[in-house]
């Protein structure tokens, strides 16, 4: 994989998480640097965690598909991708009035959303054992687009709303199927 590439995964995963973020931003009071910065940390680091944790599952599985890994990469990365466009345009579900400011926006709340927003990069971390990349870069670049994201999607909340988040999501699924397609390329067009 090229930089770039790598750098549009970092971003296409981080995309959900800036949903969620920005979700969380709105619904925060006033939300202040360090919150946000607390949100992006906690964040960025389960989402640098579960590709490692995909690609470790995928490692193990990659002598018996050696053949045919490319398409593994290609459904995964296309199946992610539909999975976000089809989420960023479903209307958003209302939270519940009686959760206080403190338990939608602690500790375990902020990392059970993370956990939810990572799936994706631990199916991304399979498609990627498969390919001749090193993860750590890749997990490395994952965590801190994440990080970064969440932390600018939280400070931005109040002024962008839930519409802003839902497009972020849409056009990070977007990205995945180009990466998906470019994958299914390059190893189709090297063979011959």
């Amino acid at each position: 994989m090229s930089p770039l590439s790598i750098l549009l995964v970092g971003f296409a995963m981080s995309t959900d998480a800036f949903a969620a973020a920005v979700g969380k931003g709105a619904a925060m009071n006033k939300p202040r640097l360090p919150d946000a910065l607390r949100a992006g940390l906690i964040f960025g680091v389960i989402e640098a965690i579960t590709p490692i944790i995909g690609w470790l599952l995928g490692r193990a599985a990659s002598q018996y598909v050696e053949a045919f890994d490319h398409w593994i990469a290609f459904v995964l990365l296309g199946a992610l991708g539909i999975h976000m466009i089809v989420a960023g345009l479903k209307p958003e579900e209302a939270e519940g009035e009686d959760s206080t400011e403190k338990s939608r926006h602690g500790f375990w709340a902020l990392a059970v959303t993370g956990f939810a927003t990572s799936i994706d990069a631990m199916a991304i971390g399979v498609g990627l054992a498969f390919l001749d990349v090193h993860i750590g870069v890749v997990a490395l670049v994952i965590g801190l687009c994440t990080m970064t994201m969440v932390t600018a999607g939280i400070m931005l909340g109040r002024v962008l709303g839930n519409l802003a988040g839902k497009r972020a999501e849409i056009v990070g699924g977007v990205i995945l199927i180009i990466i998906g397609c470019t994958i299914l390329y390059e190893h189709l067009t090297a063979v011959g």
